[in-house]
């Protein structure tokens, strides 16, 4: 299904709020490839990442009750996303994910194997990132959703998301010398 504007997500949840089950698989339908692309950003396994989108989302329906509307329902969606990931990720015997993603067809054999492995060595370096930063880089990075934003999402001060995004750019830079990239 097509991503859905702010006023279709919001629609739905008032739905889903009154009992639409309906209305909530339409919400999981909109919004479970988003869920499933920051989980594995943040583990670096196609199995967990989908385990933890379908454990959001059965969070979601269960305290759907306590969603308050205070920020956007992605931005709360993306959290408690975010918070699984992140006590997964805390657990010791989590700490070594394999790294296991089908990429998409591309043009041509060169392209492909380039891109695979720039793919490999970005989650190389997300793997290194401690949790917090880890979820700071992806929302920023790869969302590009503001200081703000990331701050309601990860329920820290706008100033600590800032700080862990310019920690994870800096290991970012000191990363990419010591792999011989240039800017």
């Amino acid at each position: 299904m097509a991503k859905a504007d702010n006023e279709t997500i919001t629609r739905l949840v008032a739905q889903a709020r009154e009992g639409d089950r309906e209305a909530f698989s339409k919400l999981i339908r909109l919004m479970m490839n988003d869920i499933i692309a920051l989980t594995f950003r943040m583990t670096g396994d196609r199995e967990t990442a989908k385990d933890l989108a379908q454990d959001t989302f059965l969070t979601a329906w269960e305290k759907l009750s306590g969603f308050r509307g205070e920020s956007a329902f992605r931005s709360w969606l993306y959290r408690i996303a975010t918070n699984k990931a992140i006590n997964l990720l805390n657990r010791p015997a989590s700490r070594e994910l394999p790294l296991d993603m089908e990429l998409p067809s591309v043009s041509t054999p060169e392209t492909k194997l380039i891109r695979k492995e720039l793919q490999d060595s970005v989650r190389e370096f997300m793997q290194q990132l401690p949790p917090g930063q880890r979820v700071v880089f992806d929302l920023r990075f790869y969302k590009q959703l503001s200081f703000e934003e990331i701050s309601t999402i990860t329920g820290r001060a706008v100033g600590t998301v800032k700080t862990h995004y310019r920690q994870s750019a800096i290991k970012l830079r000191e990363w990419a010398s010591r792999k011989g990239w240039r800017s």
